[in-house]
């Protein structure tokens, strides 16, 4: 009767101890997987990183460009008011002028 006793606990653990060994090669299994996909994703991530941070630079140039082109513009824009001034005063000074012009 001991003697069953011990068979069967020796089989109960040596079955427990093979569970065991099993559930632990599917757990090192998984854990290669998961940190091969974490490195994948991680990767991943700083390669959008880059990307994103490449954009903001270029974002951040168009900008100061823009800033740039918007005071030429303002310049230009000052310029062509000046220059339409005087071609209005012109107009003004020379209307006299009409009087010995054929009309059409």
């Amino acid at each position: 009767m001991i003697l069953t006793a011990f068979f069967v606990g020796l089989v109960l653990w040596l079955a427990g101890l093979f569970i065991v060994i099993v559930r632990g090669l599917e757990l090192y299994r998984n854990g290669r997987r998961t940190s091969r996909v974490f490195g994948d994703e991680l990767a991943l991530f700083e390669e959008r990183a880059a990307r994103t941070e490449q954009l903001l630079a270029e974002a951040d140039r168009a900008s100061r460009d823009l800033q740039a082109a918007t005071e030429r513009l303002r310049v230009s824009r000052a310029q062509l008011n000046v220059l339409l001034g005087s071609i209005e005063t012109a107009r003004e000074r020379t209307a006299w002028l009409r009087v010995f012009l054929p009309s059409r």
